[in-house]
């Protein structure tokens, strides 16, 4: 796909460029990011670089992911990514982190709701997943403000540092956000309807 540029109010989402590099080494010092994403810990400058240079690009070009760097409007600093990964037909997971000093105002729902709206619309998604390690209070809260609905917890389907971790699931659809859906959706029906 080729890449794109999303806008809201008050954000510009654009893919990683090799511009970032040094945004992304800053903001991947932190403890909280390093924690509770997959970003590599410790993260070295090469991690950083690799990201913008080569994981992004490659990812736009072979459609199988799509990492968005989230101004405060063009020009601004970096607020937050957003990436989306490609989990099979119609099926994508979606992924993100805020920088400390810009949490707490909004842009990450913001940013994660312009990418879903573009997933469904441009991807033609059926359904966009979310997962975080259990006890993420704080992407849960994006999650659900972005208006996922959390559907459980799943044992041990996190590989993190050596280690499998219990993990929460969410999902959007078209629906959820007033959208169309490419595919006929049939949900299950209870016994007792």
């Amino acid at each position: 796909m080729e890449p794109t540029t999303l806008r809201t109010e008050r954000l510009d989402l654009r893919p990683f460029a090799p511009s970032d590099e040094d945004e992304v080494y800053a903001a991947a010092q932190d403890p909280d990011i390093q924690r509770w994403t997959m970003v590599p810990s410790p993260y070295e400058r090469a991690h950083a670089k690799a990201f913008v240079n080569e994981l992004v690009p490659e990812g736009w070009r072979g459609d199988t992911a799509y990492g968005f760097a989230v101004r405060l409007g063009p020009g601004g600093p970096l607020v937050a990514a957003v990436g989306v990964h490609v989990r099979g037909a119609g099926a994508y997971e979606i992924g993100y982190w805020a920088t400390k000093e810009h949490r707490g105002h909004g842009y990450m729902t913001e940013a994660v709701g312009a990418v879903a709206r573009w997933t469904f619309t441009a991807l033609g998604a059926a359904r966009l997943e979310w997962r975080a390690e259990a006890g993420n209070a704080g992407s849960r809260a994006v999650a659900e403000k972005a208006g996922f609905r959390v559907e459980g917890l799943l044992r041990a389907a996190l590989h993190r540092g050596g280690t499998v971790r219990d993990c929460w699931v969410g999902g959007l659809l078209p629906g959820d956000l007033g959208l169309p859906s490419a595919l006929p959706y049939l949900p299950a029906v209870s016994a007792g309807s």
